[in-house]
C-alpha cells in the first residue's frame, strides 16, 4: 500500500532540485557531495517532523489503522524493527524483511509514474535473469534435426548485478523511541525518496558502465561501445488545426519511427509508447491536446494512446518518446544495511548505507527516440 504522509516536504523538494541541477551542470565531485549532504539532511528534517506528527494524531489500534489504510506491520517486520529499537539501530549486514522490500517497490513506482512506465522489474534476491527473443523463440524443422543453435540464438543472460545503489539512511535517535511501526515508515520512506533521485538519473541519463552507471534512455550505443547522447529526431509543435491533423499528422511520424528496431524489423508499438517530458513543458503539451465537450468537461488525450509522464530528468524544451517493454531496467539483491563510517552534519543520529543492485539499459538505440518541442502560444489562426 502507497504511503500517504501529509504535506509536501518543500525543504526537500528544493534541495533534490539544487542537487540534481548540479549533477546535470557537471559539477565538480565535492559540491556535489555537498549538495547529497544536504539533501539527506532535509529529507531527514521534513521526514522526522510529519512522522513525529502523526504519532501524536493517529490511533494505535492496529484493527482501526489496518481498516484506514495505514501502516499495519506482519510479524515478521515487527520482530526486525522492534530489533532495530532494542539494538539503537540496523545491525551489521543488516537485510531489509522480504515484506518491507515488496513494500518500498510497490510505494516506488507508485509514487514515480516513469519508474512503473518504464517497467522496473523487483527481482528479489536474484541478479541475473534469462531475456528472450520472441523473434527466435519458435522454429521449423525436421523432426530429428538441429535446433541447438536456434534455441541459443533466442535466449540470453542479462546480468543486474554490475551496479549498486545506494541510499543513506540517517535515523534519529529519537525516531527509535516511537516503536516500530514508525521506524519501518520512516525507512520505507526515506528509501523510496532516496532511490527515487537516484533511478530515474540513472534510467533516463546513465551514462553507461564507463561511468558506472546505467545505460540512460536518453542516450546511444554506437559500435564500439561508446555512450553518446541521442540527438533530435525531429520537432513537435501540437500546432492547433481544425481536425487536429497537425497534432495528429505529428505523432504519427513518431509512432511510426518507432514501429522498426535499430535493425529495421517491424514491431507492435501501439498502446505502448510513452512521452517524457519536463514539467515545465507537461503543461503546454496538456493545454494543446486538451478540449471542452459539449456538456462542459474538459477531456485531455493524445492521439494513439500515448501516456505522458512527467521527469525533471528531461531537459526542458524535449519530449523523450519510448516504446514499453523494450528497457531493461530491475532491482535486485535485497536491502542490505551497514553503519557508515562517515558523519552529515546531523546531530543525535545514525547514519547507515542501504545498498541494493540496481541496473538499465535500451535494448537497441530505437528504443527511445528524442524530439524538440516549438510550442508557441498567441494568436494563431485555426487552418481550414
Amino acid at each position: 500500500m502507497t504511503m500517504k504522509l501529509k504535506g509536501k516536504m518543500e525543504n526537500f523538494e528544493e534541495k533534490k532540485a539544487a542537487y540534481m541541477n548540479l549533477i546535470k551542470e557537471g559539477a565538480d565531485a565535492e559540491k556535489q557531495a555537498v549538495a547529497w549532504n544536504e539533501m539527506q539532511e532535509s529529507l531527514v528534517g521534513d521526514l522526522t517532523e510529519k512522522i513525529t506528527t502523526q504519532v501524536r494524531n493517529d490511533n494505535v489500534d492496529s484493527q482501526i489503522l489496518s481498516s484506514r489504510g495505514q501502516n499495519v506491520l506482519t510479524s515478521e517486520e515487527r520482530k526486525f524493527f522492534n530489533a532495530v529499537v532494542d539494538f539503537g539501530g540496523f545491525d551489521e549486514d543488516s537485510i531489509l524483511p522480504v515484506t518491507t522490500q515488496e513494500r518500498v517497490f510497490e510505494d516506488l513506482v507508485a509514487a514515480h509514474p516513469l519508474l512503473d512506465a518504464i517497467g522496473l522489474q523487483d527481482l528479489g534476491a536474484v541478479t541475473r535473469f534469462i531475456y528472450s527473443d520472441p523473434t527466435k523463440t519458435f522454429a521449423w524443422g525436421n523432426l530429428f534435426g538441429e535446433i541447438k543453435g536456434q534455441v541459443g540464438a533466442a535466449f540470453r543472460e542479462e546480468q543486474i548485478g554490475q551496479l549498486k545503489l545506494t541510499a543513506f539512511a540517517v535515523i534519529p535517535k529519537d525516531m527509535l523511541e516511537l516503536g516500530p511501526v514508525w521506524v519501518e515508515r520512516y525507512v520505507r520512506t526515506l528509501l523510496v525518496e532516496s532511490y527515487s533521485v537516484g533511478l530515474e538519473y540513472g534510467l533516463v541519463n546513465g551514462r553507461g558502465p564507463s561511468q558506472s552507471e546505467p545505460i540512460g534512455l536518453i542516450k546511444d550505443v554506437a559500435a564500439n561501445g561508446a555512450i553518446t547522447d541521442k540527438t533530435s529526431s525531429g520537432t513537435l509543435t501540437f500546432a492547433p488545426s481544425q481536425f487536429g491533423e497537425v497534432v495528429a499528422g505529428e505523432l504519427h511520424d513518431v509512432i511510426k519511427a518507432l514501429s522498426t528496431d535499430a535493425a529495421g524489423k517491424s514491431r507492435k508499438v501501439l498502446n505502448k509508447v510513452v512521452m517524457v517530458v519536463n514539467p515545465v513543458d507537461a503543461i503546454s503539451v496538456q493545454f494543446r491536446n486538451t478540449i471542452q465537450t459539449e456538456n462542459g468537461q474538459w477531456v485531455t488525450a493524445l492521439p494513439y494512446n500515448i501516456k505522458v509522464v512527467e521527469s525533471e530528468e528531461i531537459p526542458a524544451g524535449q519530449a523523450l518518446f519510448f516504446v514499453q517493454g523494450q528497457y531493461l531496467a530491475a532491482l535486485a539483491g535485497g536491502y542490505k544495511a551497514n553503519k557508515f563510517d562517515q558523519t552529515l552534519a546531523i546531530e543525535d543520529a545514525m547514519l547507515y548505507t542501504i545498498k541494493q543492485f540496481a541496473n538499465g539499459k535500451p535494448k537497441d538505440n530505437k528504443t527511445a527516440l528524442l524530439y524538440d518541442l516549438d510550442i508557441q502560444f498567441g494568436a494563431v489562426t485555426p487552418t481550414p
